[in-house]
């Protein structure tokens, strides 16, 4: 199935939550946030929010440095 991350096409299995989409990103969750059409999906919701076809998702990692 397609949803669009950070505005391009990604493919993903039926039935992704966004827990599996984050880790198959980048191996440490810490500073990550992510919008779904909009709407900024809380840690706490990650589990529970499955994705669906079309879902326009934004990706953010904090970076620190000095």
């Amino acid at each position: 199935m397609i949803i669009f991350l950070n505005g391009e096409e990604y493919q993903i299995e039926a039935g992704t939550n966004v827990t599996t989409l984050v880790s198959s990103l980048v191996t440490d969750p810490r500073g990550v946030a992510i919008e779904r059409n909009r709407m900024i999906v809380m840690k706490s919701q990650w589990d529970q929010t499955i994705l669906v076809e079309g879902d326009q998702l934004e990706f953010v990692q904090f970076v620190g440095g000095g």
